[in-house]
Parts: C-alpha cells; structure tokens; sequence
C-alpha cells in the first residue's frame, strides 16, 4: 500500500479536521514504531471501515507494539488478551458466574468488552477458542446462555499472529479470516530502519512506556465518527464497482485457487478503497484505490491449490497477476 498524501481536493470543515486527526494519529504511532507505514495506515482504514485488523509476521517485528501505540494515540478503552494453548472461549467473550450472596447467576463480561481489543498470537490458540471472535467480530455483540450482549462502539479486533509455519500455531478457520477486514503483513526492517531502531533503544526509548517516548491521545470516537461520516460520502461510480466485481469474480476463476474471493470480499474491497481515496484527499475512488487495497483485502480470503503453493505461488503473486489481468475502467 502507499502512504495518503496531503489533502489534494481541496477539502475543508469538518473533512478536513477529521482527516488531520487520523494524521495525527499516524504521526504519533511513528513515535514508537519505525519504518511499518503501509501497516499503520492499514490500522487507520479499519477504523474508518469499522473493520478488524490481522497482523502477521515473524516474532520480533514489533506486531504488538504497533497495536499498542495504536491504543495509547486513541481516546478508547483497550484490552489485551494472550491467547494460548490452554486459552477457553469463556475467557475471552466472558461467562456466567453464580453469586452465593443473591443466588442467582450474573454475567461477568470477558475482554473483549471493549473499544479496541488486542489479540496477541490469535493463532496459537486451537480454533475452537479462535471461534469464539466470530459473533463479536461480525455482529458486534456476545450471545451467553442465549441471551445477546451488545458491544461498545466503536469495536475493533487488531489481531496478531506468527506464520504458520512456526511451531506451535493453528491456522485461522476460513470464516474467522473472512472476518478480518485486512491482512497487514509484517516484514523485517530494512537496514536503515533497523539503525534507527537501535538508536532508539540505546537514546533509552522504553516499548512498555509509550507515554515516555510521548505517545499522546489524538483521536477519539467523536473523530472517528466525523470521519466515517465523510467517508460515507465519498463517490463511486459504477465502473469503479464493476472493476471490484471483475476482480474478485476473477480470483474464483483462478486454476491457482481452490478457494476465491466471496461477495463479503468484494464489499470489503469496495468500503477500503473508499476509505483510501478519502485519506488521501479526493470523494470519489478511482482505479489506482481498488488496486492499493487490493492485496491487504483479499489475500487471506483466498486459499492455494497444494500443487500451486508447491511451485511456489503465493495468494500475493496471484491477485497481481489477476489485477495485471483485468481490464481497467477509463
């Protein structure tokens, strides 16, 4: 993905102030985290499409840190949870717990009560424990005993994992990945970057003190509401929704792929490119935002033949190819 630029529409009131918010936003997770902008903005565009962030890299590429900072530039309530082998889905959506002094049972709420919720190595968790963000994730609410509980707005999952490779992870279910808005990849730093980080840490920066390294609240639910609003605004024609269509019609059409995008897919690819073409100053989406968001958005939701992931292929290889495919509208 590319970085937004400065507002070039000319834009002004409340658009205005709800885009130099989020850039603020972006200004002071660069306080913490160095070199990780595409993976930010990301973080920034789910919060604009109310959608869920999953995080993936090697460990040590600072995933949890980027989600923290996230938190600590944000007005919102956040919460951690570790998941682990021994992980149960109660200690995630909450459970009922039986009071001696009333007799009755009342409902303790689990973490994911909350604004922002980060889930740190969702996958080395068995999936039955997986599952159990479906609900909240998708329909923001948690159903206990049968009873539904609605969640605080705004909600967002940020989510973390390691390959799968690694020993010691379970693969997401399909239906959790659909869930996740985007899929932000993690690569190790470049050399420069990873200079800067050490001289960082040798000038005494602290990851477990964000408000030392002067990580500041920005942005809040009134910001974030401003700025769905204008995001909700922002035009797309329909040869921009037919090109969004071809795209995720032609990934189901792929001899590479068992599994393509589904119409869930194509409105996620539809709302993040929106969300783009307003960050970066304009309230109407052309092609280039449908092909920046892309790969973020649609490559978890695609699944490889065994044969072409043995030859190499990648879910990332093969949405360009397609996008390289398809023609685009003038």
């Amino acid at each position: 993905m590319m970085d937004p630029t400065t507002d070039n529409a000319g834009n002004t009131g409340d658009a205005g102030t709800a885009r130099a918010s989020l850039e603020a936003l972006r200004t002071e997770i660069a306080k913490a985290v160095v070199g990780q902008d595409p993976a930010v903005t990301g973080l920034v565009v789910a919060l604009l499409c109310r959608g869920h962030v999953l995080l993936e890299g090697v460990p040590g590429v600072a995933k949890t840190l980027l989600v923290r900072a996230l938190a600590s530039a944000l007005e919102l309530d956040t919460k951690r949870v570790q998941f682990t082998p021994d992980l149960m889905p109660s200690d995630v959506t909450g459970s009922l717990v039986y009071d001696t002094r009333t007799a009755e049972f009342s409902f303790q709420e689990g973490p994911v009560f909350t604004n922002l919720l980060l889930a740190d190595e969702i996958n080395r968790t068995p999936p039955k424990t997986q599952s159990s963000l479906l609900e909240a994730m998708e329909e923001r609410q948690v159903t206990v005993d049968g009873t539904p509980r609605p969640l605080p707005e705004p909600f967002l999952v940020a989510a973390t994992q390691n390959p799968v490779e690694y020993e010691g992870t379970y693969p997401l279910p399909e239906a959790q990945l659909d869930r996740f808005l985007l899929k932000l990849t993690i690569p190790l730093p470049s050399r420069q970057d990873e200079i800067d980080v050490l001289t960082r840490h040798a000038s005494g920066f602290n990851p477990r003190d964000l408000r030392a390294a002067g990580v500041r609240p920005v942005a809040g639910p009134a910001d974030l509401d401003a700025a769905r609003a204008s995001v909700a605004k922002t035009t797309v024609s329909p040869e921009i929704t037919a090109y969004v269509v071809d795209i995720c019609r032609a990934t189901r059409e792929s001899p590479s792929l068992t599994l393509g995008v589904s119409p869930r897919g194509a409105t996620a690819l539809l709302a993040t490119s929106r969300a783009w073409a307003w960050l970066t100053g304009r309230d109407y989406v052309i092609p280039d935002d449908v092909k920046a968001l892309a790969l973020p958005t649609l490559r978890h939701r695609v699944q490889l033949r065994p044969e072409a992931e043995m030859e190499g292929v990648t879910a990332d290889s093969v949405i360009n190819a397609i996008l390289a495919h398809v023609p685009v509208p003038r």
